[in-house]
């Protein structure tokens, strides 16, 4: 699929979430953080939202707010009942979660001991994130058809939503985000 003549560039803060069309790149950079991808590949329209925490741990009262998993979530629920269409009709892919301590004597955390990641049992934020990406696309209908998960690098992420091709740039261990990119 072609670039478009007119690209809307988006970039993403940590709790940003952003739902467009076929115009739009969107790009975020992660560490131990979550991005969770929907595109829609019959519409061309999608989006992908920077999570900071599984949820805020406590009853939500007012906006949503996307520094957490399960509202950002909402915001996608949200969107996707806009445009007249179904979870289950998206392609979702998940990113992040990248242990960016392990070299400073951290136990890490196994997910398998993460049972609850949605409580703050497991003090591993990295561990909690992966954990909650995976059971909020589960719980809410969305195929995932591919993932990234891990590590111990940041990761740029850029999705063109004309193709809904997402591209991965891990910077060497020290360097500026330039590096080895993969495409989903």
């Amino acid at each position: 699929m072609r670039t478009p003549l007119s690209v809307i560039e988006i970039f993403l803060q940590p709790g940003d979430f952003y739902f467009g069309d076929r115009d739009t790149r969107i790009r975020t950079l992660l560490g131990s953080c979550i991005s969770i991808v929907v595109w829609h590949p019959q519409r061309l329209i999608g989006g992908m939202c920077h999570y900071m925490l599984p949820t805020r741990g406590k009853k939500r009262t007012g906006t949503l707010d996307g520094r957490y998993g399960d509202e950002a979530l909402v915001l996608f629920l949200k969107e996707i009942q806009a445009a007249g269409t179904r979870p289950a009709e998206y392609e979702a892919k998940l990113f992040g979660g990248s242990n960016m301590f392990t070299g400073t004597g951290k136990i890490r955390c196994p997910e398998i001991n993460c049972a609850d990641p949605f409580t703050a049992s497991c003090k591993d934020i990295s561990c909690r994130n992966r954990r909650s990406a995976r059971l909020l696309a589960e719980r809410h209908g969305f195929a995932v058809t591919a993932e990234k998960l891990g590590g111990t690098q940041p990761h740029n992420i850029l999705f063109d939503l004309w193709s809904g091709h997402v591209w991965i740039k891990r910077p060497p261990k020290g360097l500026a985000c330039t590096g080895k990119t993969l495409k989903t």
